[in-house]
């Protein structure tokens, strides 16, 4: 089924309804796409690891610059387009209709008790792991580089920060929906703390 939201024209699909998985396997703990684990951490560890030893490795900054850029944008490209969808069943992408409107789609498998045979939960953790951490020490790399005046440095960093942070962005609007549901899963967070706050209050009192 597909939703358009109508205020940021972003769309909320099932992924691959034509192909659904008929497997009985149960889920289960282990890898079941192993390489698509392994290239999900590769790129983007690899990046941070040469950004950490580039002086090390080189004394030439161009030639740490490029490497760290094609590392962040293999891992891009890999996280958006292959492991997102092998490893959780998810998948975001833009596309340009015929009155030149851009459209972003997000994809998920439905919400169905085959989901639950298809995706496995080491790779769930794995591929979470990875979206999420990485992206936080890019961001702690920017704070660094911009305190410690390194110039030239930072605009190799807020390039992590980009595409990582474009791909944690469009995997978490795939498993939570639109916007609209973000605010709301905001809202009743606060709301509830709130009360809970509020009822111990009175509790104690």
């Amino acid at each position: 089924m597909l939703q358009q939201d109508s205020n940021d024209d972003t769309e909320d699909v099932s992924l691959f309804d034509a192909e659904e998985e008929t497997t009985n396997r149960p889920r289960k703990a282990k890898i079941r796409h192993p390489v698509a684990s392994f290239f999900h951490l590769f790129f983007r560890v690899s990046a941070i690891i040469v950004y950490l030893l580039c002086e090390l490795l080189s004394s030439s900054f161009i030639t740490c610059m490029v490497t760290i850029i094609l590392l962040l944008s293999c891992d891009f490209w890999a996280v958006k387009n292959v492991t997102g969808r092998l490893m959780v069943g998810l998948r975001w992408w833009n596309h340009i209709d015929e009155d030149g409107k851009s459209h972003w789609v997000f994809e998920s498998r439905k919400e169905s008790s085959q989901e639950n045979k298809t995706v496995s939960e080491a790779e769930s953790r794995i591929f979470w792991l990875g979206l999420i951490a990485c992206p936080v020490l890019w961001v702690i790399f920017a704070f660094s580089a911009l305190f410690s005046f390194r110039v030239k440095w930072l605009a190799v960093v807020l390039m992590g920060v980009v595409l990582q942070g474009a791909n944690l962005y469009g995997y978490i609007r795939c498993k939570v929906g639109s916007r609209k549901n973000l605010t709301s899963m905001a809202t009743s967070y606060f709301g509830k703390q709130f009360l809970r706050q509020n009822t111990g209050d009175d509790q104690t009192s």
